[in-house]
């Protein structure tokens, strides 16, 4: 059976555990309708990105 040798310091320890936290989602608001939405991503409800309609949320909705 594998016994380490040494004792892992807690250095050590934290620094292999560093990127085990979780990281809230950033949610930024929709200049266009107000809603939330992904940053960075054409937003969900009006289909807008960067003031520009980039997706047409007309014929989804039918």
């Amino acid at each position: 059976m594998a016994v380490p040798k040494k004792k892992t310091s807690k250095s050590r320890k934290n620094m292999r555990r560093a990127h085990d936290f979780l990281i809230p989602q950033q949610v930024s608001v929709c200049p266009q309708c107000k809603a939330p939405k992904l940053p960075h991503r054409a937003c969900p409800s009006c289909g807008t990105y960067k003031g520009k309609e980039v997706i047409d949320l007309s014929s989804k909705a039918q």
